[in-house]
């Protein structure tokens, strides 16, 4: 390993601050080094661009290095000299004499990985140092509206951006270590039980066909209104964080556990409104009754025990109405840092904005609904953790005769089934059914309306209580139907008995 090269300071700024960390001599060794072995470019140029040059003049020979090795061609002070003639910035240097200066020393080819590793960290930091200074100009100009959340936003996004440069996630992985990805999968899968190989949805029907929420995956889940979305929704974000609290407390490594701390994004519901469907799932009381207070004494000890039980559930809700895409990433990126977040729901996808202005329109909101799909997805493989993305329907469901959905019901764009790992549809036959109910028969009416109220009444009595998770999509196995319990009452959905996977 190279000698550390010091940190050369430049002399202070004539406004008397500090100068920006930066090494120049390092930055001309690893060039001179380059310059020596091209073979050494493969290594550095992953991590390394242009700009992350303190010197312009060395950011543009690092970048015509680059541009010859890719063409294949020798990079040298000979077939370098060409594009640097006329360049003003190295004539102060020395000219294009400067770059043969550049490979005087062969030494530095020992510390080459070294010396990019320095100019790439002390970037790093300059950036830094714009996030900071940008945020101090900010708050201090009051000359436009005053907005400090919007302005907290937007710095956490800059301080994101360079926290995500500093990473080395991504890139090109060996089959070795794909294939031990793999194998720790469906070790997990066996671990569970069976079945599970991502985070849990609480049912077992489910799990069996889906295998659970896979890390990266964009899963729509869609359906027209009174479906039940939201409800199900729920239900796998309380089961997915309940069965985290199980595996803690029983001594599991959190990286083998199939539950997780769950993040829900609602933009339509209130955070108190959704924690009172929890709660009537979790005491069996109806939600109507717990808001209207038509509970007896018992009911009440029931909700307060489910409450006290609850209260150390990782689950996090954000009810802020109108956030952009931009918005929910940010505060994403902070509860996985925060918190170890392991699954996202947003309820629902049309409520989000996209981060370009709108110029109305029906194509325009199309390229927002596609910018918005995209950002979830990205989101999902960024954070390496399921998104579980709400979505309406199309109004051609109910010109159908048969209401169950498909995907050219999704609405408003194609890049949302094309964004999707799995698009899943919610339908209960019983919501047809029963508004379809006809006229009550009374004493006297004509025979055929008794026939037809009692035809109705047998088919809301099969329908009654059974909802489909219809498997539209999914790039990890087939497509298919799951049959669902679901109980209005109580918003719940649970396995059928006769469908529990054995």
């Amino acid at each position: 390993m190279a000698e550390p090269i010091r940190l050369v300071p430049t002399q202070p700024p004539e406004g008397g601050g500090p100068a920006l960390p930066h090494n120049v001599e390092a930055e001309a060794a690893l060039l001179g080094a380059l310059m020596i072995d091209n073979r050494l470019a493969e290594d550095v140029q992953l991590k390394l661009r242009p700009d992350h040059f303190f010197e312009p003049a060395h950011g543009r020979i690092y970048e015509a290095i680059l541009k010859l090795v890719d063409r294949n061609m020798i990079a040298n002070p000979v077939t370098l000299r060409p594009m640097f003639e006329g360049d003003a910035e190295l004539k102060e240097l020395g000219g294009p004499a400067y770059l043969a200066q550049l490979t005087g020393s062969g030494a530095a080819l020992i510390g080459a990985r070294d010396f990019a590793t320095q100019v790439y960290d002390l970037a790093l930091l300059r950036a830094l140092i714009g996030v900071g200074r940008e945020m101090v100009e900010k708050a201090i100009d009051t000359s436009e509206s005053v907005d400090p959340k919007g302005q907290i936003e937007q710095a956490e996004v800059a301080l994101y951006r360079v926290a995500e440069e500093g990473g080395e996630q991504g890139g090109v992985k060996t089959f070795a270590q794909a294939t031990k990805l793999a194998v720790e999968m469906a070790e997990r899968a066996l671990n569970s039980g069976g079945h599970v190989s991502g985070i849990t949805t609480g049912l077992e029907s489910i799990n069996a066909k889906l295998g659970g929420m896979h890390p990266s995956d964009l899963v729509i889940l869609a359906g027209r209104p009174g479906m039940g979305k939201s409800s199900l929704a729920t239900n796998i974000a309380f089961n997915a964080a309940s069965r985290y609290v199980r595996d803690m407390e029983d001594g599991i490594d959190p990286a083998k556990s199939v539950g997780a701390p769950v993040a829900i994004f609602n933009l339509e519901m209130s955070a108190d409104q959704l924690a009172t469907r929890i709660l009537a799932e979790q005491s069996g009381i109806s939600s109507q009754d717990l808001r209207m207070g038509k509970i007896s004494q018992q009911e009440f000890r029931n909700l307060a025990r489910a409450s006290a039980d609850l209260q150390n559930l990782p689950l996090y809700i954000d009810d802020t109405p109108a956030l952009t895409i931009a918005a929910l990433r940010t505060r994403a990126r902070r509860l996985k840092r925060q918190r170890g977040l392991g699954m996202i729901i947003v309820d629902y996808l049309q409520l989000l904005s996209g981060g370009g202005k709108s110029g109305g329109g029906e194509q325009n909101r199309v390229q927002e609904i596609s910018e918005i799909s995209r950002g979830l997805k990205q989101l999902a493989k960024e954070l390496n953790l399921p998104v579980i993305a709400l979505s309406q329907l199309s109004r051609a469901v109910e010109q159908r005769e048969d209401k169950r959905p498909q995907l050219s019901d999704l609405r408003e764009s194609g890049s949302i089934e094309q964004d999707a790992d799995m698009v899943l549809f919610i339908y209960r036959d019983e919501y047809y059914v029963q508004s379809r109910e006809p006229k009550k028969p009374a004493e006297g009416d004509d025979v055929k309306i008794f026939e037809a109220h009692d035809e109705w009444m047998r088919e809301m009595e099969r329908a009654y209580g059974i909802s489909e998770l219809i498997i539209a999509k999914q790039r990890h196995g087939a497509t298919g139907k799951v049959r669902l319990k679901f109980e209005s009452r109580i918003t719940k959905f649970s396995d059928l008995a006769d469908d529990y996977p054995r």
